[in-house]
């Protein structure tokens, strides 16, 4: 019997970094309280932050080009399934379909995200690695906490600030981005960003 898929929605970043140069994503089982980190490396985490936060990078990014590419030639994403988890590593399937054609892909976790946050397409994994892997996290659960995957208290102040995995160009060019859609909140928060970082040199 085919494992139950459960679809998942990304909820940000975690709030303490595992290692140095990666970041834990946190996704969120849809309807439920489970909810699963993956750990991403920099490059890949700026990548989902930029859509997270809904602003255009200064440049076309990988996972940018490759939903360009998509669209340029009709391909769909179907979904994303995360369907294995094996020696500390997230496996990720990549459903495209294109007229009456269907294609699967393997992919990276990270990538896979990336990519189906561009299209919004669906993300699932399957009932085993939420069952072995997920953490049931409630508001105040002092146990998540101590896993480094959360902090107690409000949910949308659990997860640590996107604008953290970018660099100066990078949010200098969202702030022109900000004033110019006249976004004054945002704008105000990335000015505070580049003032906070300019102080520390």
């Amino acid at each position: 019997m085919e494992d139950k898929k459960i679809k998942l929605s990304v909820l940000g970043f975690s709030f303490n970094q595992t290692q140095s140069g990666t970041y834990g994503l946190v996704l969120a089982e849809e309807g439920g309280v489970r909810r699963l980190m993956i750990v991403v490396g920099t490059p890949e985490a700026q990548s989902i932050a930029f859509k997270l936060q809904n602003t255009e990078p200064p440049r076309p990014l990988t996972h940018d080009l490759f939903y360009s590419f998509m669209n340029s030639f009709d391909i769909k994403l179907e979904e994303v399934l995360i369907y294995k988890y094996e020696n500390g590593v997230f496996y990720s399937q990549l459903y495209f379909k294109q007229g009456d054609k269907t294609v699967t892909v393997e992919s990276r976790t990270s990538d896979a995200i990336g990519i189906a946050l561009r299209s919004k397409s669906k993300i699932y994994t399957t009932d085993e690695i939420m069952r072995d892997l997920a953490v049931v996290f409630t508001e105040g659960d002092e146990e998540a906490a101590s896993k480094d995957m959360f902090t107690a208290g409000d949910t949308t102040a659990n997860y640590t600030d996107s604008y953290a995995l970018l660099n100066q160009e990078e949010l200098q060019s969202m702030l022109d981005d900000a004033i110019e859609h006249e976004d004054y909140e945002l704008a105000s928060v990335l000015r505070d960003e580049l003032e906070k970082r300019a102080k520390k040199h």
